[in-house]
């Protein structure tokens, strides 16, 4: 059993950056896909980023690209979210997620475990 537990949050100024963390325990996180996700009060969740098992392939969704930036330091068992140039648009809880072979990474569905998830604000 995999837990996922997210840092880095918090209430920032538009056009700011944060940078998330995401701690795995109890499994090797080099075995897995790796994925953020956001949501708000009414919305569905949202694709936000993913990366590969190695850490040579990342996808983004169209809204974030060019500003934020995934990552992993597998020997840590750490993934990261570095974002760039906050937009009030951004506002969101925060997810990290992990999926063993997904067919589609951007489906929430297709992920096995899930962070508590980290609350990002960002004022405009």
């Amino acid at each position: 059993q995999v837990q996922l537990v997210e840092s880095g949050g918090g209430l920032v100024q538009a056009g700011d950056s944060l940078r998330l963390s995401c701690a795995a325990s109890g499994g090797t996180l080099s075995n897995y896909v790796m994925g953020w996700f956001r949501q708000t009060p009414g919305k569905e969740r949202e694709f936000v980023a993913a990366i590969d098992w190695s850490g040579r392939t990342t996808y983004y969704a169209t809204s974030v690209k060019g500003r934020f930036t995934i990552s992993r330091d597998n020997a840590k068992n750490t993934v990261f979210l570095q974002m760039n140039s906050l937009k009030p648009e951004d506002t969101a809880v925060y997810y990290c997620a992990a999926a063993l072979d997904p067919a589609n990474l951007q489906r929430g569905y297709e992920y096995d475990y899930w962070g508590q998830g980290t609350q990002v604000t960002v004022s405009s």
